[in-house]
């Protein structure tokens, strides 16, 4: 394996002596070994690449004045080229950051390229709250920062005096309001760095080595402060190109895939899935609107029927809720059929993993109902389908094995530059797939049944936390190996079962009880409840708030108090006429009370120990949400909601 190290160290790579590092401007050893031996490449080289294989192809495309318009991958080269010369203008220091904040755009891929050929590139989430935009913007010594509108700017100049590495301001969507200085339109930033010699762009790129940090992710910060994820060059050319090869995207010489970018891209697996697999293998990108979660990404879909598509599992569930929505207005013949062809489709794909293998009733169900009901999502013409960011129940993927739609999940961490762990055409069980070919892994610490923590090692492990050395350690061993902090065992032909985390409640009375399990099977167990957070640490017994399954506001995402369809079906069933939360809020309806205590009895009738019984529950008034700032991306964050919910926990512990 050093011999192979060694091989490309003269000319690719900068000179390092560890694995990890947290200071930016510093370089790394790659975990280059036989199993995954290819030269290491900057981004740019990777790009240039794709430019001469696919470059007449058509490679972004944005919807203007009601019509889809398209560049090809030369002119999209082209205009990342002009973003970092006027990056460079402005001032854009080498192992300094440009910070994008903004919805997914033709202008925030070229800003982010553009970035990698000058400096450093990190994507601030959309939703992030000033003081939060400031956190990210002075931890990356951000020199520049591009936002999307009005409203993203205001956030900046807001905290613009508590940022001296900033330099200027870039707006790429609408009108500019107001004349400040050092803010630029789009086009006004375009045409800064016209008068910018291409060589001298050409010698920053030319300086670049593939063990050097060219991206920042942040984390969601749920212990803590975010830490910046620091990626190299290899980190995200390698995994770019093997990551996807696990998901069986093909390369546009051979035939070429098409998807809809809408996920944040301040998100790893968006910004690999979206933004780098897509230079990597010539993918056709179509933007969504900014309204996309809010109802529009459908119409979107169906527009441009993509051949593979990704969703965190919250998006899966919102599509599936709309499905089911839809067949309950059906008339009884027509219901009857969807559910028989469904039933059809899920057995036929639960028993047989090739397409030949199907039974002729198969064939006639997915022709005649099934077909059309991917149709009416946008995804008739869709082959591969994705889900990561967070785990996704079994319900959600056995309902879409119902429609013939094969969710490949893939698992990993921002740290192992999304997934380390992948299903695909050729591994695919409902967990979370096999390790992808190139990458490793290792159990620490197995108990006797097999269960021990998920560790990574390959290509794809991150740099280190920017500025943060201790947490850093933490997080990778001694020999280089990355601890997920997840628990997961692996099956005899290597499928990986994720059965929990390994930060456990421990009670006053010394107990370790996992919460994941009990959350899952109290979830499981009652179709009406939405979130369940189990309570205990330090305590004298476990307790445990839920919230119920509600329909969504279109404009804002907030939790409204009308319930889900789902959830006004099972209050009938138990005989309940609620349909508001408030309906069943503070013991308000017996019914659904009953039904509730009755599912959690049969949770605890499965308990391994007395004290991993659920003694107390009661339901809060609202769902947790992004916006809430419960879920901020798509996890729970438990010391959020303990904060929030600090009185209503109190009382659960009153004698």
């Amino acid at each position: 394996n050093k011999n192979i190290e060694e091989e490309f160290a003269s000319s690719s790579l900068a000179p390092a002596h560890s694995h990890w590092t947290s200071d930016a401007t510093s370089s790394v050893r790659l975990r280059i070994e036989e199993g995954c031996p290819d030269e290491p490449i900057t981004v740019h080289q990777m790009f240039k690449a794709s430019v001469e294989k696919y470059g007449n192809m058509h490679a972004l495309a944005s919807k203007k004045n009601n019509k889809w318009e398209k560049i090809t991958f030369l002119e999209y080269y082209q205009f990342c080229r002009t973003a970092a010369r006027s990056f460079i203008k402005l001032g854009l220091e080498r192992f300094h950051g440009v910070a994008i904040l903004g919805f997914n755009s033709a202008e925030w891929f070229f800003s982010a390229v553009g970035a990698v050929m000058a400096g450093i590139m990190t994507g601030i989430y959309a939703t992030n709250s000033p003081e939060a935009c400031q956190y990210v913007a002075s931890d990356s010594k951000a020199n520049i920062i591009v936002v999307e509108n009005q409203k993203q700017l205001d956030k900046i100049l807001q905290i613009r005096d508590k940022l001296p590495h900033l330099k200027a301001i870039v707006q790429y969507s609408g009108q500019l309001q107001q004349k400040i200085s050092h803010l630029y339109s789009w086009e006004e930033f375009m045409d800064l760095g016209l008068d910018v010699p291409e060589t001298q762009l050409d010698d920053i790129i030319s300086s670049q080595r593939a063990n050097q940090c060219c991206v920042l992710i942040y984390t969601s910060g749920t212990t803590g402060k975010p830490k910046g994820v620091m990626l190299s060059h290899d980190n995200i050319t390698w995994t770019a190109s093997h990551a996807s090869r696990a998901g069986d995207m093909q390369p546009a010489d051979t035939k070429q895939e098409s998807l809809v970018s809408y996920l944040p891209l301040s998100h790893i697996a968006a910004q690999l899935y979206d933004l780098w697999t897509g230079i990597m293998w010539g993918e056709l990108v179509y933007f969504a609107q900014p309204d996309a979660l809010k109802g529009s990404l459908v119409t979107t879909l169906r527009e441009v029927c993509p051949t593979s598509h990704m969703g965190v599992p919250r998006v899966w569930e919102k599509m599936m809720e709309k499905i089911k929505q839809e067949i309950s207005q059906c008339g009884y013949v027509k219901k009857k059929l969807v559910t028989w062809a469904m039933s059809v489709s899920l057995e036929a794909n639960q028993k047989c993993v090739l397409d030949d293998e199907r039974p002729f009733l198969f064939s006639l169900a997915d022709s005649l109902v099934l077909h059309r009901l991917r149709a009416e999502l946008g995804l008739s013409c869709c082959q591969k389908f994705f889900s990561g960011a967070a785990p996704i129940g079994s319900e959600t993927v056995q309902f879409f094995l119902g429609l013939n739609i094969r969710l490949y999940e893939a698992y990993g961490m921002s740290e192992s530059t999304g997934p380390h762990f992948m299903s695909g055409p050729k591994a695919y069980k409902l967990p979370c797939g096999k390790v992808v070919p190139g990458c490793r892994y290792k159990m620490a610490n197995v108990d006797s049944e097999g269960t021990g923590e998920i560790c990574f090692w390959g290509r794809n492990i991150f740099m280190g936390f920017l500025n943060m050395e201790d947490k850093t350690r933490e997080a990778l061993d001694e020999d280089g190996w990355l601890h997920s902090g997840d628990l997961g065992k692996i099956d005899e032909e290597g499928f990986l079962y994720i059965t929990g985390r390994i930060k456990l409640i421990i009670t006053a009375g010394g107990e370790n009880v996992p919460p994941v399990p009990i959350e899952e099977a109290v979830k499981k167990e009652l179709p009406i409840i939405s979130n369940a957070m189990l309570i205990g640490d330090k305590r004298k017994f476990l307790s445990m708030l839920l919230t119920l399954k509600c329909c969504v506001d279109t404009e804002s995402m907030e939790p409204t108090e009308e319930l889900s369809i789902e959830a006004v079906e099972f209050c009938k069933q138990v005989g309940s006429q609620a349909t508001k939360v408030s309906d069943v809020t503070e013991g308000r309806d017996k019914e659904v009370h009953q039904a509730i205590q009755e599912g959690i009895d049969r949770v605890n009738s499965a308990a391994t120990s007395n004290a991993q019984r659920i003694q107390k529950w009661t339901i809060v008034g609202k769902d947790f949400s992004v916006s809430g700032g419960e879920l901020p991306t798509m996890k729970l964050r438990r010391p959020v909601v303990s904060e929030m919910y600090h009185k209503v926990i109190e009382s659960l512990y009153q004698d």
